[in-house]
């Protein structure tokens, strides 16, 4: 390399923002996690169906009392996944599903993360009896049967869309609590810290300026992993008959598959399809979780 083409590379390196560089760095080493970016493509690829399904799905084509196909028909060229036992083509209800269930499980693991990752912190900085009582409370939590409490939750609060993502947001968000706690603890013991204190900052310049930026790839770990979780719980709730019925969720389909007489008919493509589907989309937060979890590790040694 020339003189000039070394030069042209510093000017270029030093044009190029610390948190663009930082940002750089992220992509190129989770592009070497051949698993990350299988899930990273299975999970764009759910996205965009969940996206442009009202482009080709209408009410009338979702409508029990609108259908007018046979009942739990088995595949076809017509039915390419068959029907269910009102008649409904079941392609349809499992791409327009895909909007209802990951909606209910990304907003359940917004609220999880939030809650807890505020827990952890405000835990994790004032320590004493205020940490103390958080940390009873967060046991407290985890000491309950989690599905037993959601059900009881879900039940309680009625039947829909709100109670369960009100459910699993209560029931899951302890393990992020904890896990922020835990590296809050890390971060105020650095000097940095230390010389924020001494310059006169006060709890909550420290907790938002020092302690959460430091935090935040662990969220970003903990909120990927979450939202598999989520999306169990949800299915799980809606197949016990929690959900709205009004509603198309994968959870939802299994639950009609299921009282329906789908299973004693042997209707294998009603059943088969929202299994797979909610198998697919936890495999594919799965693998991208722990793939930026490889990455953001400062123990990680193959960074690029």
């Amino acid at each position: 390399m020339s003189a000039a083409q070394a030069v042209a590379a510093q000017e270029a390196a030093v044009a190029v923002p610390p948190r663009f560089a930082g940002a750089r760095r992220f992509v190129r080493a989770f592009a070497h996690r051949p698993s990350g970016v299988t899930g990273v493509v299975l999970l764009v690829l759910f996205i965009l169906l969940a996206l442009v399904s009202p482009l080709f799905i209408g009410p009338d084509q979702l409508d029990v009392t609108k259908a007018d196909g046979p009942l739990l028909a088995a595949p076809s060229g017509h039915y390419p996944l068959g029907t269910d036992q009102a008649g409904r083509n079941v392609l349809l209800l499992l791409v327009w599903g895909s909007r209802e269930s990951l909606r209910v499980g990304v907003i359940a693991t917004a609220l999880t993360v939030v809650f807890g990752a505020g827990v952890g912190i405000v835990a994790g900085h004032y320590g004493g009896f205020v940490g103390r009582a958080l940390m009873h409370v967060t046991d407290w939590f985890i000491a309950l049967p989690s599905l037993p409490l959601a059900i009881s939750l879900a039940a309680v609060l009625g039947q829909g869309e709100t109670s369960i993502t009100i459910a699993i947001a209560v029931t899951s968000w302890t393990a992020t609590a904890r896990l922020i706690r835990a590296q809050t603890l890390a971060v105020e013991a650095r000097p940095f810290v230390e010389r924020a204190r001494a310059l006169g900052a006060g709890d909550w310049q420290i907790m938002v300026r020092q302690v959460l930026p430091n935090v935040t790839p662990l969220i970003l770990v903990s909120s990927t992993l979450t939202v598999a979780g989520a999306l169990l719980s949800e299915a799980t709730l809606t197949f016990l008959g929690l959900g709205n019925p009004a509603s198309i969720t994968w959870g939802e389909m299994l639950n009609n598959a299921f009282f329906n007489g789908a299973f004693t008919a042997g209707a294998w493509w009603y059943v088969l399809p929202p299994g797979l589907a909610i198998l697919v989309v936890v495999l594919g937060f799965t693998l991208t979780g722990r793939a930026v979890e490889h990455v953001l590790d400062p123990r990680t040694e193959d960074r690029r």
